[in-house]
């Protein structure tokens, strides 16, 4: 059975989609997390709950839930090619992608975000180095995650072009 270009872009799109928000994990993760570990107590609450507000914006939300919504969108778009490799690809990297980054960031980072914008910068709580520590490894979790899903966008994209 042949792709259409509906079938064809909607993997693309969520592929894209992906892809940025995996950028944006690894650039938070290997730039700014890196860079946060070499202030102070102070600075680290102060400039983590300024990054925590200001990423609260529509183009953020619009990627961060739009990947999944759009990977989502694309496997059920495709779903009368559940026999083709391409179609697996596109709904484990959906599913990686709303339980990985989707859910984990809601378990996992936004506790720890509130928790940091609870801080009084001149008095940090004892464990706000334990915090930080975790909130980066929790952050380094979704870089693997996302990577993992923007690979399997790709391999996709891949197999629908070598195949007849």
């Amino acid at each position: 059975m042949k792709f259409n270009l509906i079938e064809n872009i909607s993997i693309a799109t969520a592929t894209i989609a992906l892809g940025i928000m995996a950028g944006f994990f690894w650039t938070y993760t290997f730039n700014v997390n890196l860079a946060m570990l070499n202030v102070d107590g102070k600075t680290y609450a102060e400039v983590q709950s300024l990054f925590n507000e200001n990423v609260r914006h529509f183009m953020f939300f619009a990627f961060f839930f739009g990947a999944g919504a759009i990977s989502f969108l694309a496997a059920a778009i495709n779903y009368r090619h559940i026999r083709h490799i391409s179609f697996w690809l596109i709904s484990i990297a959906a599913l990686i992608y709303i339980l990985g980054i989707i859910v984990f960031t809601a378990k996992v980072n936004l506790p720890l975000n509130y928790y940091t914008e609870s801080w009084n910068p001149s008095d940090l709580p004892v464990d706000w180095e334990m915090v930080r520590d975790s909130w980066n490894q929790a952050n380094t979790i979704r870089v693997g995650t996302s990577f993992t899903a923007f690979v399997l966008g790709v391999c996709a994209l891949c197999v629908r072009c070598s195949t007849k």
